[in-house]
């Protein structure tokens, strides 16, 4: 059975073998991971997917099935097929936990490895960590909308295949839903199960009060019922309400936790007034309106602003496909890497794009907080040995825009590493957090921003800096670049 250590793009092992007849396969180097731009053009991103990252490299080996397969290729040869047999990842690894609030430019994850390792590792981690924080950051836009109402996934059968769907679910916890129809997921992850019924249920009875009777005699607290199949208002809320009644009446005059009906389609604006009428004139006025229909952060905000009596939200096709944004641009760039000798040498990728320059050297990155009001004042991107001294005051300016500062008093701020150790040499060193305790960390996260940069459109862009050092750094390997360039001219 092929393993998960070939999850990755064949140029990946074609310079693997490449560096191994250079005997320059195990020179260590430092990888960073961040991505460019924010999707949806909004202000942030959530950070999702590193557990699956976790569990790649603890069990990053190749076997017999896998070395067979690379040798039918005929591609690579015997003696680096046979260094595979006992290849496993050594290396060391910080990134943001899971629910982190990060944006453009910052080191998300950064690795510490012999190359070819780190090589052999992107593809697959930043596929993981691509899709899951798209996802991640989705529902969180949808959560921005919809306030306390309960928020739940609906996109499985619209989902691009397995691994986006179960996953997908799990990175939508993450960005705020309360539950997913998606039971294997619900299964895998511990995640509240939740659904309703189909159309196909009220057409298999003579008509809805038979439909909806059925239903409430096996599943009385899970009583939300689906009134749109052939008329909402004059057929499916009538049948609603009068099996509500028979079930108040049972029940002794009390009715279930979290019943309701569900609207699928129509004018849910229009509906869901109509049918809370209905609702609180038999004394129903605790009743979920549950709405579903190809729903996303755009069309709840519009039916928040148009006073609907909506109050839960199943959301599918548009958030379990990131619809607006198919990819985050996350990408994978060497930063440096180690001499014979132990003198590390700090790397940079030039191009054209000044937004694909990279930053240069082993980095790191710390938030600033405010004490007074417990809001994000802006991250630095910084070399690792740099500290900031709370105690002392501090201007947080950008190295390149130095006009633009924020001067801050001594004991005003915090300052918090976004970057946490993951592994070290190769062992897990990280304490995996349960998903109620990452759905916890998110929250608390997404209160650092102030409700401006929650706006689905033009959202302000928060203070992301590099520090002096870097910037020097940086500035002195572009001359060098540029020095070498002009030499060139000139013989040419």
């Amino acid at each position: 059975m092929i393993s998960k250590a070939l999850l990755t793009d064949l140029y990946q092992f074609t310079m693997m073998q490449g560096l191994f007849k250079q005997n320059l396969h195990r020179t260590k180097c430092v990888f960073d991971r961040f991505y460019r731009k924010n999707p949806f053009d909004g202000a942030y991103t959530v950070v999702a997917g590193l557990e699956h990252v976790i569990d790649y490299l603890k069990n990053l080996s190749f076997n017999e099935d896998d070395l067979a397969y690379m040798r039918s290729t005929g591609i690579f040869e015997e003696d680096f097929l046979t260094y595979l047999k006992d290849f496993k990842f050594t290396g060391t690894v910080y990134a943001a936990p899971e629910g982190t609030i990060a944006f453009p430019g910052e080191v998300l994850l950064r690795v510490e490895a012999p190359k070819d390792e780190a090589m052999l590792i992107e593809t697959a981690l930043s596929m993981y960590l691509n899709h899951e924080s798209l996802i991640a950051t989705k529902a969180r836009r949808i959560r921005s909308v919809a306030g306390k109402d309960s928020l739940a996934e609906f996109g499985m059968r619209r989902a691009q295949g397995t691994n986006a769907a179960v996953y997908g679910a799990r990175a939508t916890i993450i960005g705020g839903f309360n539950g997913t129809s998606n039971v294997y997921s619900a299964a895998q992850y511990g995640i509240k199960p939740v659904g309703t019924m189909a159309h196909s249920w009220i057409m298999s009875f003579s008509d809805e009060v038979s439909a909806f009777r059925a239903y409430a005699e096996q599943y009385e607290d899970m009583l939300v019922l689906l009134v749109d199949t052939y008329d909402t208002l004059h057929k499916g809320m009538p049948a609603a309400i009068q099996v509500f009644k028979e079930v108040r009446d049972r029940r002794g005059g009390t009715m279930p936790k979290g019943y309701g009906i569900r609207l699928d389609s129509g004018d849910l604006a229009y509906l869901s007034k109509e049918v809370k009428q209905m609702l609180d004139a038999d004394g129903f006025h605790d009743a979920t309106i549950f709405a579903s229909n190809d729903l996303d952060e755009y069309r709840i905000a519009d039916l928040k602003n148009q006073h609907s009596a909506i109050n839960a939200w199943g959301v599918g096709t548009k958030l379990i496909t990131a619809d607006e944004t198919p990819a985050l641009g996350g990408v994978y760039k060497l930063a440096g890497q180690w001499n014979q000798d132990g003198t590390f040498v700090p790397a940079i990728k030039f191009s054209e794009n000044i937004e694909k320059v990279t930053n240069p050297g082993i980095k790191k990155v710390l938030r600033l907080i405010s004490k007074r009001n417990g809001k994000l004042i802006g991250d630095l991107i910084c070399l690792d040995d740099e500290q900031i001294d709370e105690t002392k005051p501090y201007t947080f300016e950008n190295a390149m825009y130095p006009w633009k500062c924020t001067h801050l008093e001594a004991n005003t701020f915090k300052v918090v590493p976004l970057l946490v150790p993951i592994f070290e040499d190769g062992q897990l060193v990280y304490e995996l957090p349960s998903l109620p305790d990452i759905v916890a960390y998110a929250e608390e996260q997404i209160k650092l921003l102030w409700p401006e940069y929650l706006r689905l459109n033009r959202p302000p862009v928060v203070k992301v800096n590099i520090s002096q050092r870097l910037y020097e750094l940086k500035k002195e390997l572009l001359l060098r670049k540029a020095g070498r360039d002009k030499k060139f001219d000139e013989k040419s």
